[in-house]
């Protein structure tokens, strides 16, 4: 194992680059597996528990990552004051718990609030492997880090969904929580055994009450934070929203639901090359021009999309392409954007990151889902409200990023 500094702050431990950037995606791929592999079980949860009201299944999403979003409030003032593993493990275990009741759950409303609480206990390794990894690494290259681990992490998305349905096929949806509770356990193991603690006792902030507040406030008040927050919640809209809804669409609008897992892993793929993109091309560009290009693009994209569907300009099979095409191009631009826009967001807060990863976060999770929960619930059967959806939002977040003050170096 290495010992580097950064900064002029004591030596820290860190793992080898390739196992640390593997295994923190890991740890923010229990977020996107705990999300994506319940995709094929929404059709077959709303047929068993919510038949009147099939859009209701989207909850279960919307769920979790409330719940996710909440927890985030919590989560970073704890690893400041007891360090990262803690929070990490301990979340993990949290998460479990939720499993097992969403398992156990006869309803779809108690599935639900099961599903909170997992979102509660993933919010632990998702904001405290964030601060773990500012611990570690700052400016460029945090954002290069970030972004490299996002591409492995998007390999998760890509297999959950056909992993997913092979479990409902072998042994039923519930069975799909015990597949949460293994891969919880997995992870969390490997991450107890290799990764040392990266926040000394001399740097932990304890946990009172007028620490947090002050944190908060100096996080709240500081203009390139709350406007990059404000983008943040946007993006996690547009991706939410439309992890949410591209299931009823090829199910619905253009009877692809069996082949829907494995289309969903060509658009993960294809889409995991943003981050590629990304990671090559933000030491040279920046995070803030990276971010404000892609939104300015999508809102090209997007609102020709709707345009060529609100007015029919397409065939039948054109219609399926020209959104295939779309959907790849929405997680392309997660790809170019929520890494940057995590790193503009802690770059001025090195000194309480685990409190700022919280509170940026939470902020940005419990909007997001605020955006993209009417959005899902607006679906007719066509994908054209999640087109303006999407519009609307990007329309909202460029102005944003034209308006954010330059920083000397970005």
């Amino acid at each position: 194992m290495t010992m580097a500094t950064t900064g002029c702050e004591a030596a820290r431990p860190r793992l080898p680059i390739g196992e640390f950037i593997v295994l923190i995606a890991m740890l923010f791929a229990l977020t996107a597996f705990s999300i994506d592999s319940m995709l094929p079980a929404l059709p077959q949860i709303a047929g068993e528990l919510s038949s009147d009201e099939p859009n209701r299944a989207q909850l279960i999403i919307a769920g979790f990552v409330l719940g996710m979003g909440f927890g985030t409030f919590v989560t970073g003032p704890i690893s400041d004051a007891i360090g990262r593993r803690g929070v990490i493990l301990g979340g993990a275990a949290i998460y479990a718990v939720g499993a097992v009741l969403a398992w156990a759950a006869p309803s779809l409303e108690l599935i639900i609030v099961a599903r909170f609480l997992q979102g509660l206990g993933a919010a632990g390794p998702r904001i405290a492997a964030m601060a773990l990894v500012r611990d570690l690494y700052s400016g460029r290259e945090m954002a290069r880090i970030i972004s490299v681990m996002m591409m492995v992490f998007v390999l998760v998305p890509a297999v959950a969904p056909l992993l997913g349905s092979v479990i409902i096929q072998q042994a039923g949806w519930r069975s799909i929580f015990l597949a949460f509770i293994l891969f919880a356990g997995l992870v969390s193991g490997w991450f107890a055994m290799r990764q040392p603690e990266t926040l000394a006792p001399a740097h932990r902030r304890p946990l009172k009450f007028a620490l947090i507040a002050a944190a908060t406030g100096e996080v709240l008040t500081h203009r390139v934070v709350v406007m990059v927050t404000l983008v943040m919640a946007l993006a996690f809209g547009v991706l939410f929203a439309t992890i949410a809804s591209v299931q009823q669409v090829f199910d619905l609008t253009f009877a692809r639901a069996e082949s829907f897992p494995s289309w969903f892993a060509f658009i993960a793929l294809v889409a995991g090359s943003g981050n590629l993109l990304n990671a090559r091309l933000v030491v040279r560009l920046g995070m803030r021009w990276m971010v404000t290009a892609t939104f300015a693009a999508q809102i090209v994209i997007s609102g020709t999309m709707a345009l060529a569907f609100d007015m029919g300009l397409l065939t039948q099979a054109g219609e399926f392409w020209a959104f295939l095409f779309w959907v790849c191009s929405i997680f392309f631009t997660a790809g170019l954007t929520l890494g940057n826009l995590n790193a503009l967001a802690l770059e001025p807060m090195g000194h309480i990151a685990g409190t700022a990863a919280s509170i940026v976060s939470a902020v940005a999770t419990v909007i997001s889902v605020a955006i993209a929960a009417p959005i899902g619930l607006a679906f007719d059967g066509t994908p054209l409200p999640l087109m303006n959806g999407v519009l609307l939002c990007c329309l909202v977040a460029l102005p944003i990023m034209l308006l954010l003050p330059r920083p000397k170096r970005d």
